[in-house]
């Protein structure tokens, strides 16, 4: 189900005489200025912000015409963030200006969206090498409102689906490990190598000595590349780059398609795409979050945790187990718990979490996640019990068998396992399985 979300911006963005004004709706404070100062390298940053930009106005699954969906930008005391997902929310696309790219304060600590218009689209194709370009996020004050024009306001169909992508994104990013990296130059000839338009087929990348392979086949190390030509987006930042990184989860001979991400690092910027392990299938469906959510203290530990984030570049998930005195796990349960309101995010090259300001509303879980909320009915039901080395569950008249696999996932013999195999994350049998083994420890102890 979609929602409308309005945002108020004061003006529209604008760039003239090499500065850049991006008008900013919500945050910590109405239309907040997170940044003003120079971007080091602006010819790069004016391209990296327009295939943040472009990724939000397509959809790469039935193409239709462009969308209207503002980026997300959040301020983070020595860097920004520019995020956002495609139409079809199959992929996720982000800037990240470093302290190496900005020559300025981050003024401001918190999160909105930034209106990225087609006359600044235009002006931002336009910005050459030798021009200077100043960066505000957001306006000075209120009164500039009424001296640059009245207020505008735009309906976007958002963020439903954006909240459910950020939530599923950093769960399934967290698994990621490097698995190849290579000079611009052999990045640029795989890249022109690749299937254009939209292509629709499931390829793997290996590395091969300093440039990628591509095989037919999973094997160890490969990464999966889904709809290769949903990578177009990085394409006018390869002449900036310096490397290419790609990271994926653990795979193996016959592993099914998973998703990945592949960044270009020009040491000012990083402009990142994460891809969903198939091109029709979008973030916001993976169930990647449920196991984390199906903990009973999930919610209270979310609100611990919420209050003990700090405006670090990075979430240290350590230091909040030591203060919140709760081991590990249950941090990043709590991380999960709050990703479904797109607080927390993860940055694969830094192998780090990381934290937008944006409303929590503990409720969310539930309404985004209907399996989370039949697993927890099944739970109250009493119609889940061991049964020697299975779980029974007993459903609209069915009886369903679960098992513990020797890697620790859970199959079911319901239709849904049947169909995914666990590729979409676990149906609400498996999932009220494990809740009933997890309530069953936590009692022995």
């Amino acid at each position: 189900m979609n929602a409308v979300q309005t945002y108020r911006y004061l003006a529209s963005s604008t760039l003239g005489q090499g500065s850049l004004a991006l008008q900013t709706s919500g945050g910590p404070a109405p239309n907040p200025r997170f940044f003003t100062g120079f971007l080091t390298t602006p010819q790069a940053a004016a391209v990296g912000l327009l295939a943040v930009a472009e990724v939000a106005r397509t959809r790469y699954h039935r193409p239709v015409s462009p969308a209207s969906l503002d980026p997300v930008v959040t301020g983070s005391r020595d860097r920004l963030r520019f995020e956002s997902f495609s139409g079809c929310c199959g992929v996720y696309a982000r800037l990240d200006a470093l302290p190496d790219g900005l020559d300025g304060d981050v003024v401001e600590h918190g999160t909105t969206n930034v209106d990225v218009n087609t006359p600044l689209r235009e002006a931002l194709s336009r910005v050459g090498g030798l021009d200077p370009l100043h960066l505000s996020v957001g306006p000075d004050d209120l009164t500039v409102s009424t001296m640059d024009g009245e207020v505008v306001e735009k309906k976007v169909p958002l963020p439903v689906r954006w909240l459910r992508g950020f939530a599923e994104v950093q769960v399934l990013a967290a698994r990621f490990e490097p698995r190849a990296q290579v000079p611009a130059a052999e990045a640029a000839a795989f890249l022109r190598r690749l299937p254009t338009g939209n292509d629709r087929s499931v390829l793997w990348v290996v590395p091969a000595g300093r440039s990628l392979r591509l095989t037919s086949r999973p094997v160890p190390g490969a990464v999966c590349l889904a709809g290769a030509g949903r990578l177009a987006a990085l394409r006018p930042m390869l002449r900036f780059a310096k490397t290419l990184r790609v990271y994926g989860p653990t795979v193996t001979a016959g592993t099914a398609a998973v998703p990945s991400v592949w960044e270009l690092d020009t040491g000012a910027l990083r402009l990142s795409l994460t891809l969903s392990p198939e091109p029709y299938r979008g973030f916001s469906g993976e169930g990647a979050a449920l196991t984390a959510l199906a903990g009973d203290d999930v919610v209270d530990d979310a609100d611990l945790i919420s209050a003990l984030l700090s405006w670090d570049p990075t979430v240290d998930v350590d230091r909040l187990a030591t203060q919140a005195g709760v081991d590990a796990g249950r941090v990043r349960g709590a991380l999960a718990q709050l990703g479904t309101a797109g607080r927390v995010g993860y940055d694969v090259a830094e192998a780090a979490y990381f934290h937008r300001v944006m409303p929590y509303d503990a409720g969310r879980a539930e309404r985004d996640n209907p399996r989370l909320v039949g697993a927890r009915a099944l739970i109250e039901a009493g119609a889940v019990q061991h049964d020697g080395s299975a779980v029974t569950v007993r459903s609209d008249g069915q009886v369903y068998r679960v098992r513990e696999l020797a890697d620790g996932a859970l199959t079911c013999t319901c239709h849904w396992w049947a169909k995914h195999r666990g590729q979409r994350g676990p149906c609400r049998h498996a999932l009220a399985a494990r809740m009933l083994t997890s309530n069953q420890v936590e009692e022995r102890v």
